[in-house]
Parts: C-alpha cells; structure tokens; sequence
C-alpha cells in the first residue's frame, strides 16, 4: 500500500528522519552535554542537575564501571524509580560500552531474579528501598556488583541527609537488607572520580537498552533495541513535535515533564532522551500517585512536553489544586501506554487549551509508532498516523494485506523496529513477518487518510495503566496457591486503570477464600499485576481439547 498516510502530515512533519547524524545515543548524550553545558538537564525535589554536572558525574561512574573488568556490551540493570541517579547511571553506562537492563523496582524477587538471570547482568544499581529484593536473588544470579542508592544521595550535604533520614526513619520506607559486597552510590562516584573513563566505539548495531515485556507465553522477554532504534525514534518524535516547536522555544530550556517511571521505554525515550537531544529540562517525579505533591510540582515548572496516560491525566483534572495552575507554557501533551478515553481528552483540552495526542506503541518499537497530529484541535477516537520513516500494514491471518476500512493485526516496518527478543530465536520469528515487518497483536483498521483505530486484541494482553500484564503469568502464579484447581485471567473495564485483572478459579479446595489467593498473589506479583476481581467458578469454558476459553469469559455479559 502506498503511504496514504503522508497527504494527512503537517506541512512541517518530513516523510523520512535521518538516523546518521548520530553513531549511538551516547554521541546524541555527549553532544547535548557539550552544547547545553550551562543549562538544567534533570530537576528532582528541587534539586537541580546540569548538563555539565550530567557529563561529569556519568564519566565518574562509567570509570569506575569500566575498572571492574567488565566486558564490553555486558549488561548493566538499573533498578530505580525517577531520581537524579537514573540518568547518571543511564549515561555512564553506554559512555562505558555497556548495556543498559531496565528493572522495575517494585519488581517481586521472583520477577527480578527471571529478569537478571535471562539478561545475564553483572552489575546492578539499585534504590535501597528495593535491595532487599535483590538480596534474596544475588546468589541465583551472575551479578557481582551491586551499587545501592539512596533518596538523598545527589541532594546535597544537610538536604540529603535529611531525606534520607525521613525515608528511613519516619515513613520506614527502606526494610532491612545485608548485601555485604555492595557500594554506595556517592562512594561509587568518589572512587571514579579518580579514574578516566576510556572512551569506546558504538555504532547503530550494537544493543543499547534490553526492554523486558511480557509474552503470550508468561515469560517475560527483552526486546533488544539497538542504537539506531532509540536515535530513530527520538528523532521521529521530535520531527512529529515540529508544528508547534517555534525557533525560539529551541532556543531555551523546554521544560519536559518526567512522571511516568523512566524504566519504561516511553518515558524514556519521549522525556529523558528527547529532552536532552532538545537541551530541555526533565523535571522527575518519583511518586506520581501522590497527586498533591505532583501538582506541587507543576506548579514549580513551566512545562512544555508532558506525556502521560490517561490514568494519569484523569487524577489530575480530578484534583482542584490542579485547576488553578498555569497551563499556557503547554504545547504537547502525549497520551500513549493505553488508550484515551474521550471524556478525559476533552476536560483536559477544555481546562489546559492543550490538546491529548494520542499515540500508540510498544516496547518492541522503541516506542512510538503512530500519533494524532499535535494541531488537532478535537479527539479523533484513533491512534493517529504512522510517523516519518514509518510504515504500518493491516494484514489478515494469511500475511496479506487486506483492503482499506477492513480489520487485521497491525504489523510495523521502520527503523524504530527492534533487532529481535533477547536469545529467542524463536520468539522472533513469531513476531516477524518475511519482509521486515513486526506483527503487533493488536488489530486495528486503517481509513482513506492513513489514520489507525485499534478495534480489538489478537494477544490476550491487559493494559493496566499503561503497563502490559499477559494472563499466563497471573495464572501460572494463582494456579500455584494451594487448593486453586484451575483458573483463567482475563481484563475487565476499568473507569481508573483502562483494564482491570481479573480471575476465574474452580476451587479444589471448597473452603479456598478470596483472601488466601489475594495473599499468594501478594509475594509473586508486582501490583499491576494483581487481581484486582477474583471469582469462584464450578467449571471453566474449554474447547473440545480442553483449552480454557478466556475470550468466553470476556464475552459474558456480565464479566465484573
């Protein structure tokens, strides 16, 4: 099909980027630390972090991760919310030649230990909230250093020491851990500050972050997103941004509003690297659930790019403390993860007069495949248009295209694609097509000006609050709670999250309770994860050779 989606572009928006004018996202970070040198990279409880003390911080601990021998393109997990040590230790460890592992931090120790093994990380740099997570796997892994940050440690000397006091102290936020071999953060960056970092060769092939996602089998995947990819999509979406970014807005420090977790791809790529390939200002939030002090925040800030998803936006235009601040520095505001719905879109354009731009994409795709023009002025109900360099195909079972308005899964060529899922082979050919093309599982139709709606899930995947959850895991983990006979996980509405978990169990045991699964779940699931509906069933629909139908049960009429 021809790309019937470019006679719908902005004038400004090009067909195609140009993904050579960097040799690796270390290039696009080492040019931004030279160029914006003077101006405010990161911010984070009103901490402050320039792109000098960026460059100089990051060749601190990328010398010291090269003194311990590590080889090159060895993978490096990082496993911390949205702190001021994330970017650091995002640049000193591609500036090193390494691999950056995202770890979410609220990961259980049986998610972490599956993530650390397959990945194959020696090293890792944690939150001390979250080391004793990583305490009770080390052993079962191939990691041999651990770095453990605190809250307070790039806060400054009486501030820092205050927060961590508070943290540890008063909320008793940091349970009890030994890791005996371990260093801290500022130690860390006090022995590299005596060291010189060796600068390496990167190119557009080689691994630049592995993103964990799940798979239809249960078992969670990492998708290798090379250099090219990332360079490719940070560049798709600055050149998607170009309508309403006027030479003077470049010209300053724009401000982008980091509150979606940096360990997933679209906060990543959208806020931390397409800020500082613009020079802009993250502002980071480590707990955005906390509504109050996150409105507190943007009151600080003159925010330009704020992405999101819908959950998000909904809390925000549901506090009152929000409807009193000053949207006018606003020019982007992102919506992806999940869909949005139209009620939040069009409260939100109605208070801020900045329009949600719905977008879609996965962790597979770097992450942006596809947006609404950042002009509309009403919902469009779409995912909007493939972006430059992008090519999206609807294709049937059989692998063809089907005609224009007909549904099929949507598959995706560009060079935003990844390389392939971490050491499966397999898994990899499933997902591709001959010519090149990723097959999403989503399935969507595609009308006569090249916008995209999605109208259905070929994968059983639920998206909570922009997060996948794959009903194999949930259900490996429920089918494991003693008494559990059998179940099936399917995701129901939600009015907060999109989706919601929830699970169908015939008991074997008839005095099995709600609570006695909810209490299973709790040690092998991050919350996301959890169900939310549990529901005892005598029997499960099945085919005639006994697999469990899940789409039956969405289908019921009365599913919550």
């Amino acid at each position: 099909m021809d790309k019937i989606w470019l006679k719908s572009y902005p004038d400004s928006v090009p067909a195609e980027i140009d993904c050579t004018q960097y040799r690796s996202v270390t290039h696009l970070l080492e040019e931004s630390f030279q160029k914006y040198a003077d101006r405010n990279a990161f911010v984070c409880m009103d901490k402050f972090l320039t792109y000098r003390e960026l460059d100089q911080l990051s060749q601190q601990m990328g010398a010291w991760l090269q003194s311990k021998g590590l080889q090159p393109g060895a993978r490096v997990a990082i496993m911390l919310p949205n702190v001021l040590q994330y970017p650091v230790a995002m640049a000193a460890i591609l500036r090193a030649g390494y691999t950056v592992v995202n770890v979410n931090p609220l990961y259980t120790p049986r998610e972490l230990q599956h993530q650390l093994i397959d990945s194959g990380s020696v090293a890792i740099i944690v939150l001390e909230n979250f080391a004793t997570t990583v305490e009770q796997v080390l052993p079962h892994t191939q990691v041999k250093h651990v770095i453990v940050a605190t809250m307070g440690d790039l806060l400054g000397g009486l501030k820092g020491t205050i927060v961590n006091f508070v943290v540890r102290k008063i909320k008793k936020m940091v349970p009890a851990f030994s890791l005996p071999g371990a260093i801290s953060f500022n130690k860390m960056l006090a022995e590299g500050s005596r060291l010189t970092l060796t600068p390496v060769q990167q190119g557009h092939d080689d691994i630049v972050f592995l993103q964990y996602t799940g798979g239809t089998t249960g078992v969670s995947k990492g998708a290798m997103l090379l250099h090219r990819n990332v360079i490719a999509n940070v560049l798709q979406n600055e050149a998607w941004m170009s309508p309403v970014m006027t030479p003077e807005m470049r010209a300053t420090s724009m401000g982008f509003m980091c509150a979606l977790p940096l360990y997933h791809i679209y906060s990543l790529t959208v806020s931390a690297l397409m800020g500082m390939r613009l020079g802009g200002m993250n502002v980071l939030i480590p707990n955005p659930r906390d509504i109050p002090g996150f409105v507190k925040e943007l009151a600080k800030h003159k925010i330009v790019v704020f992405p999101a998803v819908n959950t998000l936006y909904n809390a925000l235009l549901n506090n009152a403390d929000f409807a009193k601040l000053d949207f006018s520095s606003y020019k982007v505001c992102n919506g992806g993860g999940m869909a949005l719905q139209r009620n939040v879109a069009e409260r939100w354009l109605k208070l801020t007069g900045c329009p949600l731009i719905e977008g879609y994409g996965m962790s597979e795709t770097s992450p942006v495949v596809t947006g609404n023009r950042v002009d509309i002025t009403e919902f469009t109900g779409t995912i909007g248009l493939p972006f430059p360099s992008t090519e999206v195909a609807i294709l049937n079972d059989d692998g063809e295209e089907v005609a224009l308005g007909e549904p099929g899964e949507i598959a995706v060529r560009g060079p935003q694609v990844m390389a392939g899922y971490w050491q499966r082979p397999d898994e990899t050919a499933k997902s591709m097509t001959a010519d090149g093309y990723f097959k999403t599982g989503d399935v969507g139709v595609m009308d006569e000006r090249g916008y995209v709606k999605i109208v259905d899930r070929k994968k059983d995947m639920i998206i909570v609050s922009g997060f996948n959850v794959y009903p194999n895991e949930v259900e490996d983990v429920v089918a494991s709670c003693p008494g559990v006979l059998e179940c099936a996980c399917i995701g129901v509405p939600d009015a907060n999250a999109g989706e919601a978990v929830k699970v169908f169990v015939v008991r074997k045991d008839p005095n099995l309770t709600v609570e006695q699964i909810r209490e299973h779940c709790k040690h092998e699931l991050t919350a996301y994860k959890k169900p939310k509906y549990i529901e005892f069933r005598d029997e499960l629909p099945k085919t005639n050779v006994g697999k469990i139908l899940r789409r039956q049960l969405r289908d019921e009429k009365k599913v919550a």
